[in-house]
């Protein structure tokens, strides 16, 4: 299945790609666009104004994907805490490491095409799904 989200990935965007890629669809390709009407008519579009799949209320698109697709797993949500501080920065939840994740998808978006970044962030999103899902496991951070 295609899916569509603006050129220029940055952190929601990763994230998603991510989160479509390991637990919606094992098979996703993704379509990197610069407008709206670019969107190919077979793709899912996420992250992008006026779709389903973007930011609503307080929500970034990551949180709006794991509500859209019914995803309940606490590893994921908390990863969402992660993504919504490090992309919105409103300070609803208390995550740290989320400058340091915007920093980090910020830099390699200065140096790789859409199509890299994505392929760079998967193992980190990985990781960090690791991380937090073993220390869920003990009840406390590692």
């Amino acid at each position: 299945m295609k899916w569509a989200t603006r050129a220029g990935v940055h952190i929601d965007r990763a994230a998603c790609a991510w989160l479509i890629r390991r637990h919606i669809d094992q098979e996703a390709e993704f379509v990197f666009v610069t407008d709206p009407d670019q969107v190919p008519t077979d793709a899912t579009a996420f992250d992008m104004r006026g779709v389903e799949l973007s930011h609503h209320g307080p929500d970034c698109t990551f949180e709006t994907i794991l509500r859209r697709y019914d995803l309940t797993d606490p590893v994921l949500w908390k990863l969402a805490e992660l993504v919504h501080e490090a992309d919105i920065d409103d300070e609803r939840f208390d995550a740290p490491e989320a400058r340091g994740l915007d920093v980090v998808l910020r830099g390699l978006s200065m140096v790789r095409d859409d199509t890299e970044v994505l392929e760079l962030t998967a193992p980190l999103f990985d990781g960090l799904y690791e991380y937090h899902r073993r220390a869920l496991l003990l009840g406390r951070p590692l």
